[in-house]
């Protein structure tokens, strides 16, 4: 793995998913961590390589990342197609015009977000990212704010989508791409909401390395 770290070693296919941390703090969290991805600079810059090689023939005019972490992704993601950022946000942030539509979010909670009004004319492509889709709540409501200002939704990406019959109709629906790819063992691990690297886990795997220029 340290050679992973560096960037200069053989690339091993998603290694990036093994270094993402388990909950430590109990069932109102999400089960995992990926933000171990983004502070790693090889990891990072691998799970934007993997995820723009699936969204190749996907062709969109602004990312819309999802509050709070697609902000981080959603953010690269634009920088690296050279086009502009949408953030959509959970509701009473944003201090221009906005809509306004309610989801329930993996916890099973209710809760509001919103986008800017108008935030882009009639008929723009619109890439959604976000972190993770767990149940698919946050998404539909994302989904249904692109779609009301009638943008069209051009695809759906993330680090993972677990299985269910609502990600199920995305899939139908839209082109979407995640690091953990359909059918694979990070499907399976993902769906069953333990990594069997966590046994192994260590912070250490993620950090940068010190005083690297």
């Amino acid at each position: 793995m340290a050679e992973l770290q560096t960037g200069k070693g053989p690339r091993d296919n998603r290694w990036y998913l093994s270094i993402m941390s388990p909950n430590t703090k109990g069932e109102k969290f999400a089960w995992l961590d990926p933000t171990s991805i983004y502070i790693n600079a090889a990891a990072f810059h691998d799970l934007l390589d993997d995820l723009e090689a699936d969204l190749s023939d996907v062709e969109c005019d602004v990312v819309a990342g999802l509050d709070a972490m697609g902000f981080v992704l959603g953010a690269a993601l634009a920088t690296r197609r050279g086009i502009g950022f949408l953030p959509i946000r959970k509701a009473g942030k944003l201090c221009v015009d906005t809509d306004n539509v309610s989801f329930t979010n993996y916890s099973g909670r209710t809760q509001d977000m919103e986008m800017r009004l108008p935030a882009f004319a009639a008929g723009t492509r619109v890439l959604l990212v976000d972190q993770w889709v767990e149940t698919g709540g946050t998404m539909d409501g994302a989904i249904r704010l692109v779609e009301r200002q009638k943008g069209v939704v051009a695809g759906i990406a993330a680090v993972a989508i677990e299985d269910n019959e609502r990600t199920a109709e995305y899939r139908r629906k839209y082109t979407c791409a995640a690091a953990v790819v359909p059918g694979s063992k990070w499907q399976n691990e993902c769906n069953a909401q333990m990594l069997k690297s966590f046994a192994n886990y260590a912070p250490e795997k993620a950090f940068p390395s010190a005083g690297a220029s």
